[in-house]
Protein backbone atom coordinates (compact mmCIF):
# COMPACT_ATOMS: atom_id res chain seq x y z
CA UNK A 1 0.00 0.00 0.00
CA UNK A 2 2.60 2.18 1.14
CA UNK A 3 6.07 0.99 -0.54
CA UNK A 4 6.62 1.42 -4.09
CA UNK A 5 8.46 -1.52 -5.46
CA UNK A 6 12.10 -1.48 -7.04
CA UNK A 7 10.67 -2.79 -9.78
CA UNK A 8 12.21 -2.13 -13.46
CA UNK A 9 10.68 -4.20 -15.76
CA UNK A 10 10.29 -3.18 -19.27
CA UNK A 11 12.66 0.09 -18.79
CA UNK A 12 16.23 0.16 -20.77
CA UNK A 13 19.19 1.72 -18.48
CA UNK A 14 22.35 2.44 -20.10
CA UNK A 15 25.11 1.72 -17.91
CA UNK A 16 28.47 3.40 -18.57
CA UNK A 17 32.00 2.02 -17.57
CA UNK A 18 30.07 -1.61 -16.60
CA UNK A 19 32.28 -3.17 -17.40
CA UNK A 20 34.13 -3.34 -13.55
CA UNK A 21 33.85 -2.22 -10.50
CA UNK A 22 30.73 0.02 -9.84
CA UNK A 23 29.37 0.22 -13.15
CA UNK A 24 29.97 -3.62 -13.23
CA UNK A 25 27.41 -3.85 -9.57
CA UNK A 26 25.28 -1.19 -11.27
CA UNK A 27 24.29 -3.38 -14.29
CA UNK A 28 23.78 -6.36 -12.44
CA UNK A 29 21.62 -5.00 -9.81
CA UNK A 30 19.61 -3.28 -12.44
CA UNK A 31 19.08 -6.68 -13.98
CA UNK A 32 17.98 -8.40 -10.90
CA UNK A 33 15.25 -5.30 -10.69
CA UNK A 34 14.33 -6.35 -14.36
CA UNK A 35 15.96 -3.88 -16.33
CA UNK A 36 17.14 -4.51 -19.87
CA UNK A 37 20.33 -3.36 -20.10
CA UNK A 38 22.95 -1.49 -22.56
CA UNK A 39 25.95 -1.42 -21.51
CA UNK A 40 29.54 0.48 -22.56
CA UNK A 41 32.86 -0.64 -21.49
CA UNK A 42 36.03 -0.19 -23.43
CA UNK A 43 36.57 -3.94 -22.83
CA UNK A 44 34.98 -6.62 -24.45
CA UNK A 45 36.28 -9.38 -22.30
CA UNK A 46 34.77 -7.24 -19.41
CA UNK A 47 31.10 -6.63 -21.02
CA UNK A 48 30.83 -10.34 -22.12
CA UNK A 49 30.70 -11.30 -18.58
CA UNK A 50 28.74 -9.04 -17.19
CA UNK A 51 25.72 -9.67 -20.26
CA UNK A 52 26.43 -13.55 -19.05
CA UNK A 53 25.41 -12.57 -15.51
CA UNK A 54 22.40 -10.06 -16.81
CA UNK A 55 20.78 -12.75 -18.82
CA UNK A 56 20.24 -14.91 -15.91
CA UNK A 57 17.64 -13.05 -14.84
CA UNK A 58 15.80 -12.80 -18.34
CA UNK A 59 16.70 -9.74 -19.23
CA UNK A 60 17.90 -8.37 -22.72
CA UNK A 61 21.38 -6.99 -22.74
CA UNK A 62 23.04 -5.01 -25.65
CA UNK A 63 27.00 -4.25 -24.86
CA UNK A 64 29.25 -2.37 -26.84
CA UNK A 65 33.01 -1.31 -27.13
CA UNK A 66 33.06 2.22 -26.60
CA UNK A 67 35.38 4.92 -25.39
CA UNK A 68 33.05 7.52 -23.77
CA UNK A 69 35.08 10.40 -24.62
CA UNK A 70 34.14 9.38 -28.67
CA UNK A 71 31.19 11.52 -28.88
CA UNK A 72 30.02 10.16 -32.50
CA UNK A 73 30.47 6.87 -31.38
CA UNK A 74 28.36 7.34 -28.37
CA UNK A 75 25.66 9.24 -30.16
CA UNK A 76 24.88 6.52 -32.44
CA UNK A 77 25.28 3.83 -29.65
CA UNK A 78 22.08 5.59 -27.86
CA UNK A 79 20.23 6.72 -31.62
CA UNK A 80 20.18 3.60 -32.51
CA UNK A 81 18.23 2.36 -29.03
CA UNK A 82 14.50 1.67 -29.38
CA UNK A 83 14.43 3.54 -26.29
CA UNK A 84 16.53 4.80 -23.43
CA UNK A 85 14.47 5.16 -19.66
CA UNK A 86 17.52 5.26 -17.16
CA UNK A 87 21.33 6.44 -17.72
CA UNK A 88 23.51 5.30 -15.02
CA UNK A 89 26.50 7.51 -15.87
CA UNK A 90 28.57 6.21 -14.44
CA UNK A 91 32.45 5.83 -16.02
CA UNK A 92 35.00 8.41 -14.44
CA UNK A 93 37.96 8.30 -12.95
CA UNK A 94 40.98 9.44 -10.80
CA UNK A 95 44.73 10.34 -10.95
CA UNK A 96 45.48 11.79 -7.79
CA UNK A 97 47.99 14.23 -7.49
CA UNK A 98 48.92 17.52 -4.96
CA UNK A 99 47.37 20.73 -6.30
CA UNK A 100 51.32 21.99 -7.01
CA UNK A 101 52.42 18.92 -8.53
CA UNK A 102 49.16 18.29 -10.92
CA UNK A 103 49.76 17.23 -14.38
CA UNK A 104 48.16 19.65 -17.02
CA UNK A 105 47.60 16.31 -19.47
CA UNK A 106 46.58 14.99 -16.15
CA UNK A 107 44.05 17.59 -15.37
CA UNK A 108 42.44 18.01 -18.91
CA UNK A 109 42.22 13.82 -19.70
CA UNK A 110 40.43 13.64 -15.93
CA UNK A 111 37.94 16.55 -17.03
CA UNK A 112 37.63 15.09 -20.48
CA UNK A 113 36.62 11.93 -18.96
CA UNK A 114 34.60 13.23 -16.00
CA UNK A 115 32.75 16.18 -16.83
CA UNK A 116 32.62 16.54 -21.21
CA UNK A 117 32.20 13.27 -21.77
CA UNK A 118 29.61 12.93 -18.70
CA UNK A 119 27.44 15.80 -20.02
CA UNK A 120 27.62 14.67 -23.59
CA UNK A 121 26.11 11.38 -22.46
CA UNK A 122 23.68 13.15 -20.03
CA UNK A 123 22.34 15.39 -22.86
CA UNK A 124 22.03 12.55 -25.69
CA UNK A 125 20.32 10.48 -23.60
CA UNK A 126 18.07 12.58 -22.12
CA UNK A 127 17.31 13.78 -25.80
CA UNK A 128 16.66 10.09 -26.81
CA UNK A 129 14.35 9.73 -23.45
CA UNK A 130 12.15 12.59 -25.31
CA UNK A 131 11.40 10.77 -28.29
CA UNK A 132 9.54 8.76 -26.10
CA UNK A 133 6.12 9.98 -26.91
CA UNK A 134 4.41 9.15 -23.59
CA UNK A 135 8.19 10.33 -21.37
CA UNK A 136 5.97 12.74 -19.06
CA UNK A 137 3.52 9.68 -18.11
CA UNK A 138 6.95 7.08 -17.72
CA UNK A 139 8.96 9.15 -16.19
CA UNK A 140 12.65 8.72 -16.72
CA UNK A 141 15.71 8.72 -14.59
CA UNK A 142 19.50 9.90 -14.97
CA UNK A 143 21.84 9.13 -11.92
CA UNK A 144 25.18 10.69 -12.13
CA UNK A 145 27.87 8.98 -10.68
CA UNK A 146 29.48 11.56 -7.82
CA UNK A 147 31.70 11.47 -5.38
CA UNK A 148 31.51 12.02 -1.36
CA UNK A 149 34.51 14.41 -3.32
CA UNK A 150 31.78 16.14 -4.67
CA UNK A 151 30.93 17.39 -1.50
CA UNK A 152 34.00 17.67 0.33
CA UNK A 153 37.95 17.22 -0.71
CA UNK A 154 41.49 15.64 0.20
CA UNK A 155 45.03 15.71 -0.21
CA UNK A 156 45.70 14.94 -3.64
CA UNK A 157 42.24 14.93 -4.54
CA UNK A 158 41.84 19.20 -6.05
CA UNK A 159 41.25 18.08 -9.96
CA UNK A 160 39.27 15.11 -9.05
CA UNK A 161 36.92 17.69 -6.56
CA UNK A 162 36.72 20.07 -9.01
CA UNK A 163 35.00 17.67 -11.57
CA UNK A 164 33.00 15.96 -9.01
CA UNK A 165 31.87 19.34 -7.66
CA UNK A 166 30.72 20.04 -11.53
CA UNK A 167 28.84 17.28 -11.87
CA UNK A 168 27.17 18.59 -8.89
CA UNK A 169 26.16 21.98 -9.77
CA UNK A 170 25.62 19.77 -13.61
CA UNK A 171 22.93 17.55 -12.04
CA UNK A 172 20.71 20.29 -10.25
CA UNK A 173 20.82 22.66 -13.41
CA UNK A 174 19.59 19.26 -15.20
CA UNK A 175 17.10 18.35 -13.10
CA UNK A 176 15.30 21.77 -12.77
CA UNK A 177 15.20 21.61 -17.39
CA UNK A 178 13.91 18.32 -17.64
CA UNK A 179 11.47 18.33 -14.67
CA UNK A 180 8.62 19.47 -17.20
CA UNK A 181 9.66 16.38 -18.75
CA UNK A 182 9.00 13.97 -15.78
CA UNK A 183 12.51 12.91 -16.35
CA UNK A 184 14.41 13.09 -12.39
CA UNK A 185 18.15 13.57 -12.11
CA UNK A 186 20.33 12.80 -9.10
CA UNK A 187 23.95 11.82 -7.83
CA UNK A 188 25.24 9.31 -6.06
CA UNK A 189 28.06 9.71 -3.81
CA UNK A 190 30.05 6.78 -2.38
CA UNK A 191 32.69 7.17 0.21
CA UNK A 192 35.84 4.88 -0.81
CA UNK A 193 34.42 1.65 -2.17
CA UNK A 194 36.60 -0.99 -2.73
CA UNK A 195 37.05 -1.68 -6.40
CA UNK A 196 39.66 -2.29 -9.63
CA UNK A 197 40.13 1.67 -9.41
CA UNK A 198 40.73 2.24 -5.78
CA UNK A 199 41.96 -1.19 -4.65
CA UNK A 200 45.76 0.47 -5.22
CA UNK A 201 44.99 3.34 -3.28
CA UNK A 202 43.89 1.14 -0.37
CA UNK A 203 47.16 -0.88 -0.23
CA UNK A 204 49.17 1.94 1.28
CA UNK A 205 48.42 1.07 4.94
CA UNK A 206 48.59 4.42 6.15
CA UNK A 207 46.25 6.05 3.41
CA UNK A 208 43.68 3.43 4.92
CA UNK A 209 44.18 4.17 8.03
CA UNK A 210 43.72 7.94 7.50
CA UNK A 211 40.55 7.27 5.22
CA UNK A 212 38.60 4.81 7.78
CA UNK A 213 39.22 7.44 10.39
CA UNK A 214 37.35 9.97 8.43
CA UNK A 215 34.49 7.32 8.58
CA UNK A 216 31.99 6.77 11.45
CA UNK A 217 30.82 3.93 10.46
CA UNK A 218 34.29 2.48 10.71
CA UNK A 219 34.33 0.96 7.47
CA UNK A 220 34.54 1.30 3.45
CA UNK A 221 31.52 0.74 1.20
CA UNK A 222 30.46 -2.70 -0.16
CA UNK A 223 29.89 -2.41 -4.10
CA UNK A 224 26.01 -3.48 -3.34
CA UNK A 225 25.40 -0.49 -1.16
CA UNK A 226 26.22 2.02 -4.04
CA UNK A 227 24.59 0.04 -6.38
CA UNK A 228 20.97 -1.21 -4.40
CA UNK A 229 20.83 3.03 -4.17
CA UNK A 230 21.33 3.43 -8.09
CA UNK A 231 18.55 0.99 -8.47
CA UNK A 232 16.58 3.15 -5.98
CA UNK A 233 16.61 6.12 -7.59
CA UNK A 234 16.47 4.81 -11.03
CA UNK A 235 12.90 3.09 -9.80
CA UNK A 236 9.58 4.59 -9.39
CA UNK A 237 10.31 4.37 -5.58
CA UNK A 238 12.25 7.72 -5.92
CA UNK A 239 9.54 9.08 -8.06
CA UNK A 240 10.03 12.67 -6.33
CA UNK A 241 13.41 12.09 -5.94
CA UNK A 242 15.30 14.69 -8.43
CA UNK A 243 18.01 17.46 -8.56
CA UNK A 244 19.83 15.77 -4.86
CA UNK A 245 22.47 13.92 -4.19
CA UNK A 246 22.42 10.74 -2.28
CA UNK A 247 25.24 10.62 -0.13
CA UNK A 248 26.60 6.70 0.54
CA UNK A 249 29.48 7.71 2.60
CA UNK A 250 29.43 6.16 5.98
CA UNK A 251 28.79 9.42 7.57
CA UNK A 252 31.79 11.13 6.15
CA UNK A 253 29.80 14.74 4.96
CA UNK A 254 28.55 14.65 8.45
CA UNK A 255 31.27 16.10 10.48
Amino acid sequence: MYLNKYNLKNKIALVTGAGKGLGKACAIALAEAGSNLVIISRTKKDLDQVSKIAKRFKVKCKSYVCDITNYNEIKKIINSQPKIDVLINNAGTNIPEYFDKVKRENMEYLVKINTIASFNLAQLCALKMLKTKNRKKIGGSIVNMSSQMGHVSGPKRSVYSMTKFGLEGLTKGMALDLAKYNIRVNTICPTFVVTPMTKKFLKDKKFRRDMLSNIPLGRFAEMSEISSAVVFLASDAASMITGTSLLVDGGWTAR
